[in-house]
């Protein structure tokens, strides 16, 4: 099932406590969201974002928690019918990198997820902190990657 969203430029935003709670209810949030926006749960573009918003959700609780500070959760409609996924976080100096783990490792595979599933992402500087983000299109799996930082 193809979904495609027609409210270009729509946008949500919700901060979320540093937590795996936390965490946890930005994917559910953001599988609610698109679905709220014609792209049902289940759907290729929906799974694709949740398990993005998942990943950049845990980075965010556990490379980029401040004690007392929030994480933001932000999605956007793009022009093509893609999403947008930023997560923000207040730790600027942490900055995701590629790991090379074993493949039985129990961590260290989730921005080659992100990877996987965006047709680009990276990462942006903030006065506070730091953006990750990823841009999401259905059939458009991992095709012209950004380098963090582009």
């Amino acid at each position: 099932m193809n979904a495609e969203i027609t409210l270009a430029g729509a946008e949500f935003v919700q901060r979320l406590s540093s937590t795996r709670r936390g965490a946890r209810l930005a994917r559910r949030l953001a599988a609610h969201q698109l679905d709220e926006w014609g792209v049902p749960y289940g759907s290729e573009l929906s799974d694709d974002v949740a398990v993005v918003v998942a990943e950049l959700a845990a980075n965010a609780v556990v490379h980029g928690y401040v004690p007392g500070r929030d994480f933001e959760l932000r999605l956007q409609v793009l022009g093509a019918g893609g999403v947008r996924v930023e997560v923000s976080d207040a730790r600027g100096e942490r900055r995701p990198e590629m790991c090379a783990h074993a493949i039985d490792a129990e961590s260290g595979r989730g921005l080659r997820l992100v990877e996987a599933l965006a047709a680009k992402w990276g990462v942006a500087e903030r006065v506070v902190g730091k953006t990750v983000w990823a841009e999401v299109a259905t059939g458009n799996r991992g095709s012209d990657c950004a380098r963090p930082g582009g």
